[in-house]
């Protein structure tokens, strides 16, 4: 998962602390100008070489990061800031690259305690640079430990979203399609787990996303966070599957159910296909008039493979094969 292997972002005060100490360390070893310029070049060094690899490990949001991360990331955290964050500690660290470069010069052309005092001088200056940063690397920090959790999805597998009212057996249905090779988790925009479940037809993996807390109720009654991150599926799913329970008994009527797929079908387009599928076939009396693509028992385990292979169908996901000329 793109976020998922961020290093811990450093505060401003660990990373003064532990460059000042390795300056220390390092000017004890010599004597004179040598000393003052060691402690400073290696001071310089350890503050621009950290601060540097805070930036270069995340991913560049305008070309590495897939819409469908984006949206969801800036569902949790303020891309936009935090994009301003990182700009602003790459700033830092070349503004000390400057400075160590600038009393590198002024220590070399002066007498030992003159250079003691620009040493001085410097190390004063970086420790500034670093306090005007301080909000930036807490808000890298926090930000790096939301993201990471994020769920394991991949954009360029083919994937099929469940929808439909709690109760009417979605995660049931995940359950039985992906057998052991569904995850479970809780994500910051969700009360309720997300259940991910992988499946193979004709050698090409599937995912399978039943999102509780996201696409089970209308979206008046979602949050900001949560309508963002229902926003993100809209480019990560293939297909729909809405599961509908004809028999009522999950504790929604059957109009309130088929509202909620027009949002529902609404939502992601017509350029995504939708699948009405009933749950507890044997109550298909009541539904007959009401376009529902097919019908299934997953406590009895009827149909089930069938409806699976009509959204595996409605995706028409056709990899890419090389051919005999490699091209």
């Amino acid at each position: 998962m793109i976020f998922e292997g961020l290093p811990t972002t450093p505060r401003s005060e660990e990373l003064v602390d532990k460059a000042f100490s390795r300056a220390a360390r390092a000017g004890r070893a010599k004597r004179g100008h040598e000393a003052q310029e060691s402690m400073l070049r290696t001071a310089g060094n350890v503050l621009s070489d950290n601060l540097e690899n805070v930036v270069t490990s995340w991913p560049d949001f305008g070309f590495d990061v897939d819409p469908f991360y984006y949206e969801l990331a800036d569902a949790i955290v303020d891309v936009d800031r935090l994009r301003q964050a990182l700009s602003q500690v790459m700033w830092a660290s070349r503004q000390i690259e400057d400075l160590r470069d600038e009393y590198t010069t002024k220590i070399r052309d002066s007498d030992v305690d003159t250079a003691r005092k620009h040493r001085k001088q410097a190390f004063a200056r970086m420790a500034d640079v670093m306090d005007q940063i301080g909000d930036d690397l807490r808000y890298i920090g926090d930000s790096r430990d939301q993201l990471k959790v994020l769920p394991d999805i991949r954009p360029d597998e083919p994937a099929i979203v469940v929808a439909g009212y709690p109760n009417v057996g979605k995660s049931s249905f995940v359950n039985r399609v992906t057998r052991a090779s569904n995850q479970i988790a809780e994500y910051p925009f969700t009360t309720k787990g997300i259940q991910i479940g992988h499946f193979e037809r004709n050698h090409v993996r599937y995912q399978i996303v039943d999102t509780p807390g996201l696409l089970d109720r209308p979206e008046d009654e979602r949050n900001d966070i949560e309508r963002q991150a229902v926003s993100a599926l809209e480019h990560l799913a293939d297909a729909v599957v809405f599961v509908i329970d004809p028999s009522g008994d999950c504790g929604y009527p059957l109009d309130v159910q088929l509202e909620l797929r027009e949002e529902v079908r609404e939502l992601f387009g017509a350029d995504v296909p939708l699948l009405t599928v009933a749950n507890k076939h044997d109550r298909f009396e009541a539904v007959k008039a009401e376009s529902v693509d097919a019908t299934m028992s997953v406590t009895e385990n009827e149909n089930v493979e069938a409806v699976l292979d009509m959204a595996v169908d409605a995706v028409g996901y056709e990899p890419d094969l090389p051919t005999r000329d490699g091209e």
